[in-house]
């Protein structure tokens, strides 16, 4: 079993306008929502290509049962662990005449310690089940740096394999716990690094990034 970890879960909003023009109103010709996280994205993906997975992570309000139910419609299964407060949104406004999209992604909910002392219970027991654990996607409030890093050593210890797919603190906090995999983009490797070539940041995160045993 593959297991997904989406922290920051979102319900994706999409508009598409003929043009985004500043300072004016605009009339929307259509709409997409779906669940969304780039955990929860790759859970999506898999279960359309039929590999058994499962995807974890945090939701809350009424934003997070939203999101549950697209999951459920579109056969994704899920063991997520509600948190107080509401799962953010993201909303993209897509150009039709240009094709460009402008994205705006609210923070998420602040995680309290008693709820994640749950998650973290609930993620040693599923990560005992699963060969691989991919753990994506940018960290909600109330989350320390190192929380990506914690996983990968929970996942590890249990025997799975562990993807990553994070940016900034976050990814170089995970770095010393040894993921197997790591997927920045190009623009979370300069962003990680502070450098301004894309070899020279790659190389930068092939030194301190040790695969584990």
């Amino acid at each position: 079993m593959i297991l997904t970890v989406t922290l920051n879960a979102a319900v994706d909003v999409t508009y598409f306008v003929d043009q985004v023009i500043p300072h004016t109103s605009h009339r929307v010709g259509r709409t997409s929502q779906r669940a969304g996280g780039k955990g929860i994205n790759v859970a999506r993906v898999l279960t359309a290509l039929g590999h058994p997975v499962l995807a974890t992570g945090l939701v809350g309000g009424a934003v997070g049962r939203i999101l549950r139910e697209d999951l459920r419609v579109a056969g994704v299964k899920e063991a997520l662990v509600p948190v107080r407060g509401e799962s953010r949104r993201t909303v993209t406004v897509v150009c039709g005449r240009s094709g460009d999209a402008t994205v705006f992604n609210e923070s998420g909910p602040s995680v309290d310690p008693p709820s994640w002392t749950v998650f973290e219970r609930r993620f040693t027991q599923l990560a005992e089940r699963a060969r691989v654990v991919v753990l994506a996607g940018s960290l909600p409030p109330g989350l320390p740096r190192d929380t990506y890093a914690r996983l990968v050593t929970k996942a590890r210890d249990a025997g799975a394999v562990t993807v990553l797919d994070t940016s900034g603190p976050a990814l170089l906090a995970a770095l010393d716990a040894g993921p197997d995999v790591i997927k920045p983009n190009a623009a979370e490797v300069l962003d990680a690094t502070g450098l301004p070539d894309l070899v020279a940041g790659t190389q930068r995160l092939a030194q301190v990034h040790r695969p584990g045993p």
